[in-house]
Protein backbone atom coordinates (compact mmCIF):
# COMPACT_ATOMS: atom_id res chain seq x y z
CA UNK A 1 0.00 0.00 0.00
CA UNK A 2 1.16 3.18 -0.86
CA UNK A 3 1.31 6.01 1.89
CA UNK A 4 1.51 9.73 1.35
CA UNK A 5 2.57 11.74 3.59
CA UNK A 6 1.06 15.35 4.05
CA UNK A 7 2.71 16.12 7.25
CA UNK A 8 6.62 15.54 6.31
CA UNK A 9 6.00 19.55 4.32
CA UNK A 10 4.38 22.57 5.35
CA UNK A 11 1.85 22.08 2.56
CA UNK A 12 -1.15 24.41 1.72
CA UNK A 13 -4.32 22.76 1.54
CA UNK A 14 -4.65 23.25 -1.80
CA UNK A 15 -1.51 21.85 -2.58
CA UNK A 16 -2.16 18.39 -0.43
CA UNK A 17 -5.77 18.15 -1.44
CA UNK A 18 -4.51 18.18 -5.45
CA UNK A 19 -1.51 16.12 -4.35
CA UNK A 20 -4.06 13.64 -2.94
CA UNK A 21 -6.23 13.76 -6.04
CA UNK A 22 -2.81 13.22 -8.22
CA UNK A 23 -1.83 10.30 -6.13
CA UNK A 24 -5.12 8.43 -6.46
CA UNK A 25 -4.89 8.54 -9.74
CA UNK A 26 -1.20 7.56 -9.69
CA UNK A 27 -1.67 4.38 -7.43
CA UNK A 28 -4.34 3.16 -9.84
CA UNK A 29 -2.17 3.01 -12.36
CA UNK A 30 0.16 1.39 -10.53
CA UNK A 31 -2.42 -1.54 -9.48
CA UNK A 32 -2.26 -0.29 -5.66
CA UNK A 33 -5.58 -1.70 -3.72
CA UNK A 34 -5.64 1.65 -1.18
CA UNK A 35 -3.82 4.40 -0.17
CA UNK A 36 -2.98 5.61 3.01
CA UNK A 37 -2.85 9.32 3.75
CA UNK A 38 -1.27 10.87 6.71
CA UNK A 39 -2.69 14.17 7.42
CA UNK A 40 -2.50 14.21 10.98
CA UNK A 41 -5.30 15.30 13.66
CA UNK A 42 -4.29 18.99 14.85
CA UNK A 43 -2.54 19.50 18.03
CA UNK A 44 -5.27 19.83 19.90
CA UNK A 45 -7.37 16.73 18.71
CA UNK A 46 -9.84 18.82 16.63
CA UNK A 47 -8.89 17.75 13.47
CA UNK A 48 -6.22 19.11 11.16
CA UNK A 49 -7.43 21.67 8.49
CA UNK A 50 -6.14 18.78 5.91
CA UNK A 51 -8.48 16.55 7.43
CA UNK A 52 -11.91 18.81 7.30
CA UNK A 53 -10.99 19.61 3.94
CA UNK A 54 -10.56 16.47 2.79
CA UNK A 55 -13.36 14.56 4.22
CA UNK A 56 -16.03 16.64 2.08
CA UNK A 57 -13.94 15.86 -0.74
CA UNK A 58 -13.73 11.99 -0.12
CA UNK A 59 -17.68 11.83 0.06
CA UNK A 60 -17.84 13.35 -3.57
CA UNK A 61 -15.04 10.86 -5.17
CA UNK A 62 -16.79 7.84 -3.75
CA UNK A 63 -19.97 8.94 -5.11
CA UNK A 64 -18.57 9.72 -8.31
CA UNK A 65 -17.04 6.59 -8.55
CA UNK A 66 -12.99 7.62 -8.35
CA UNK A 67 -12.56 5.78 -5.21
CA UNK A 68 -14.13 2.53 -4.03
CA UNK A 69 -14.22 3.54 -0.31
CA UNK A 70 -12.26 5.39 2.11
CA UNK A 71 -12.19 5.38 5.87
CA UNK A 72 -10.26 6.92 9.13
CA UNK A 73 -7.51 5.33 10.72
CA UNK A 74 -9.52 4.49 13.93
CA UNK A 75 -11.42 2.04 12.10
CA UNK A 76 -8.34 0.41 10.37
CA UNK A 77 -7.71 -2.98 12.42
CA UNK A 78 -8.92 -6.53 11.60
CA UNK A 79 -12.21 -6.39 12.76
CA UNK A 80 -13.47 -3.48 10.49
CA UNK A 81 -15.47 -4.92 7.29
CA UNK A 82 -13.88 -2.38 4.92
CA UNK A 83 -10.07 -3.42 6.21
CA UNK A 84 -11.11 -6.79 5.68
CA UNK A 85 -11.85 -6.31 2.31
CA UNK A 86 -8.62 -4.59 1.51
CA UNK A 87 -6.76 -6.86 3.47
CA UNK A 88 -8.01 -9.89 1.11
CA UNK A 89 -7.25 -8.19 -1.94
CA UNK A 90 -3.68 -7.80 -0.45
CA UNK A 91 -2.35 -9.22 1.88
CA UNK A 92 1.02 -7.27 2.28
CA UNK A 93 -0.55 -4.61 4.20
CA UNK A 94 -0.98 -6.63 7.52
CA UNK A 95 2.54 -5.46 7.83
CA UNK A 96 1.49 -1.55 7.79
CA UNK A 97 2.90 0.62 10.90
CA UNK A 98 -0.49 1.85 11.72
CA UNK A 99 -2.49 -1.09 11.84
CA UNK A 100 -3.99 -1.98 15.03
CA UNK A 101 -3.13 1.72 16.36
CA UNK A 102 -6.44 3.68 15.93
CA UNK A 103 -4.32 7.04 14.14
CA UNK A 104 -7.63 9.70 14.01
CA UNK A 105 -4.63 11.00 11.85
CA UNK A 106 -4.54 8.67 8.68
CA UNK A 107 -7.12 7.89 5.94
CA UNK A 108 -7.25 4.70 3.97
CA UNK A 109 -9.04 5.20 0.65
CA UNK A 110 -9.73 2.12 -0.90
CA UNK A 111 -8.97 2.25 -5.20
Amino acid sequence: MKTINLEQENYTVDHALKMVEIEIENAKLEGEVALKIVHGYGSHGVGGVILLSLRPLLVKWKRKGFIKNYFFGDKWNLFDVDTQRILQRDKSIYGDKDFYCSNPGITIIEL
